[in-house]
């Protein structure tokens, strides 16, 4: 493990800031470029909900600047997503000079685990969580209404709903680091087991719909994420630290 001055760090800190930005920024014209694209692509979940002919309804624009406008917030949160291999490496970056050798072999293999669960969370939030929703909300209430739907609100809502799922399927992940760093143990993630369920209730119920369906179809992900992360904890950190304490 590299020792490093506060100043130092500050200054590694800074330089990967700088490299994030730029690669956001490429990425972010590439995917202004695609801007149709990416809309259509994120419109289509609500499409099908609003083609439902009981709840029949329409997407609409209330101002003049709501196309360009979303199209520029739909372009910096695909950026993100588009640009996480780049940003995901330079993040891994930032955290290898404060692991010791044998806790950076244990943790780099993670870095592509950290992007295939970010693009699972991804999917999980288009091919699930958006269907499930809208299929809720447009069954709610009163029936034989049309809904009015703004393009610019929802394009900017189901870019910022998939980056959040993205960054929430980290959750082994991130737990898999933080026990290859020594802060967390399988003895204590069962401890606060307890808690942490409160807390994900806590979100679920902030973020979703008014129904326990659709809290549900959050809540429960989130547990089997924690477990998971547990489990791996359990069967990959411990016999890994283990080993290399011993030797």
């Amino acid at each position: 493990m590299k020792e490093m001055s506060l100043v130092e760090h500050l200054e590694e800190l800074r330089t990967i800031m700088v490299r994030v930005v730029l690669i956001l920024a490429v990425s972010f014209v590439v995917c202004y470029s695609q801007g149709e694209v990416i809309s259509e692509l994120l419109l289509t979940p609500l499409r099908d909900a609003l083609s439902n002919e009981t709840n029949p309804g329409q997407i609409i624009y209330l101002g003049l600047l709501d196309k360009v406008l979303s199209q520029f917030q739909v372009a910096f949160w695909s950026s993100v997503i588009v640009s996480s291999p780049f940003w995901f490496y330079q993040l891994w970056k930032f955290i290898r000079p404060g692991l010791y050798e044998h806790e950076a072999k244990g943790v780099r293999p993670f870095v592509i685990v950290g992007f295939v669960l970010f693009w699972l969370g991804i999917c999980f939030g288009y091919f699930i969580v958006f269907p499930l929703t809208f299929e809720t909300l447009m069954g709610f209430g009163v029936s034989n209404v049309t809904a009015n739907i703004s393009l610019k609100e929802y394009l900017v809502l189901a870019s910022k709903v998939l980056v959040f799922l993205g960054i929430i399927f980290q959750l082994p992940n991130l737990l898999l680091i933080l026990g290859f760093m020594g802060i967390v143990t399988k003895q204590s993630l069962r401890g606060m087991r307890s808690y942490v369920y409160v807390g994900f209730a806590a979100i679920s119920a902030v973020l979703t719909p008014p129904d326990v369906i659709t809290m549900m179809g959050l809540w429960v992900p989130l547990v089997f994420l924690f477990e998971v992360g547990i489990l791996a904890v359990a069967l990959v950190v411990h016999p890994y630290l283990a080993k290399h304490h011993s030797s």
